[in-house]
């Protein structure tokens, strides 16, 4: 029995050998990722440190690996859109629960401005992480440019336009997402389907415009199309540019949840209920849209999903692999609003 008051002496790499039956050097092997152990110790080892309560000092490991054991959620988005977009909130949280069951911390990182972005590709690349998830890329990122260059393991949420072959991604079926939210929005009878799209510099921006337009085929009307920016006041402009434009609108596909907000304003403004006027559909699915009046329809993409499989893909670059790429379905979630 310890003397009382005398706190209980931190387990070390001598214990975790000794209760395991092997040398000091072979729990230092497993421990830096179990390279040349065999599968007996390396089990036995793992159990023995389960029983002792060692933990590795993260320094130590760093200095042991040459690596951080930590990981950076870089969002190249203006700062307030990390709190305005429930998207990357739901995003930034299942990284951090993906990684923190592997015991590494994830660091947050915001780039919107120039010298934001300056600032995050020298700390990114004096080497304070061990690799990048990549979160809203634009084409002709220079971040997404610099991150290449300077062969940071990096994965991106979304189709990174331009590095399509270079660069691991994990991304949403929008171009699915689009052809079937058109395409309900076209079965409840509407005949004057209008879309405000996403930045047509971001692939979420690009495929889902080419989704409506696919399924409409050659009744496709450029008059019915205005372009948005994923916020708010980007859906509202938009939408009063195509009542301007086309006041006979009888549907509405916007390409993201925070759009379909201000879009839904506007036609409240105008006197059209909804959906009785005009039937609207989002996509995104990541809360906001089941709490708007009237609840939105819209295309869910698989968030936690997503996340774990960008941290996934990410650890294997790390580790050496070569960049993969994933496409993850979306699925229509019919509401009161179409």
């Amino acid at each position: 029995m310890e003397p009382q008051g005398q706190a209980r002496k931190r387990p070390t790499i001598r214990d975790v050998a000794a209760a395991a039956g092997v040398s000091r050097g072979t729990v230092s092997r497993v421990i830096n990722g179990g390279h040349w152990v065999s599968p007996g110790a390396l089990a036995a080892v793992e159990e023995a440190i389960k029983t002792t309560g060692y933990s590795m000092n993260q320094h130590a490991r760093s200095l042991a690996t040459g690596r951080s054991n930590s990981v950076a959620f870089l969002l190249t988005e203006a700062q307030h859109l990390l709190f305005e977009d429930p998207n990357f909130s739901i995003l930034l949280r299942g990284a951090a629960q993906a990684l923190a069951a592997r015991g590494m911390p994830l660091l947050l990182m915001v780039a919107g401005t120039p010298d934001e972005q300056k600032q995050v590709l020298d700390y990114v690349g004096a080497g304070h992480v061990d690799g990048v998830l990549l979160i809203s890329s634009h084409a002709g990122s220079p971040v997404l440019r610099s991150l290449v260059r300077q062969e940071i393991p990096t994965i991106a949420c979304g189709i990174p336009l331009g590095f399509e072959s270079t660069v691991g991604h994990v991304a949403a079926d929008d171009l699915g997402g689009g052809r079937r939210m058109t395409r309900h929005l076209l079965d409840t009878g509407r005949t004057r389907v209008a879309t405000i799209t996403g930045p047509l510099d971001t692939p979420g921006g690009r495929l889902r415009l080419e989704g409506y337009r696919t399924e409409l085929g050659d009744a496709y009307d450029e008059t019915l199309v205005a372009h948005g920016d994923y916020t708010r006041q980007g859906g509202t402009a938009a939408m009063r540019e195509l009542l301007e434009r086309r006041p006979d609108l009888d549907a509405v596909f916007v390409a993201s949840d925070l759009m379909a907000t201000g879009a839904m304003q506007v036609l409240r403004e105008s006197g059209r209920r909804v959906p009785e006027d005009v039937a609207v559909g989002g996509f995104d699915d990541s809360g906001l849209a089941a709490t708007l009046d009237p609840a939105l329809t819209t295309m869910r993409q698989p968030f936690e999903r997503i996340s774990a499989e960008m941290v996934r893909l990410l650890l294997d670059v790390v580790d050496g692999a070569d960049p993969a790429t994933i496409t993850l379905p979306t699925s229509l979630v019919v509401r009161d609003s179409a």
